[in-house]
């Protein structure tokens, strides 16, 4: 069973800055694409940042310059660095990873979800 546990959200002032961490565990052959997506309250799940298995990143024109998406593949973790914080960041930001078996099948995975609030 592969998990992913997310880390690192909580209330930060406008302009301040936090790093999510988000940690793959269990049994797998490898991971694929990983990516950050946020849900703000009554509003649909969006994509903020992907990271490609070799490092390529994308990033929604939002967050675009404010925030920097990066893994280490050793520890089979996505990071999340955000500065300049608004209050329009507020939301609960999920990791998503594509995970790979041995036998070739292919299926994402969602963490639990962990909340970043923006206020001051």
């Amino acid at each position: 069973q592969v998990q992913l546990v997310e880390s690192g959200g909580g209330l930060v002032q406008p302009g301040g800055s936090l790093r999510l961490s988000c940690a793959a565990s269990g049994t797998f052959f490898s991971i694929n694409a990983m990516a950050w997506y946020h849900q703000a309250p009554g509003k649909q799940r969006e994509l903020v940042a992907t990271i490609t298995s070799d490092g390529s990143t994308n990033y929604a024109d939002s967050v675009k310059g404010r925030f920097t998406i990066s893994r280490d593949n050793a520890k089979n973790t996505v990071y999340l660095q955000m500065n300049s914080l608004k209050p329009e960041d507020t939301a609960v930001y999920y990791c998503n990873a594509i995970i790979q078996q041995k036998t070739g099948f292919l299926r994402g995975y969602w963490g639990q979800g962990t909340q970043v609030t923006v206020s001051s």
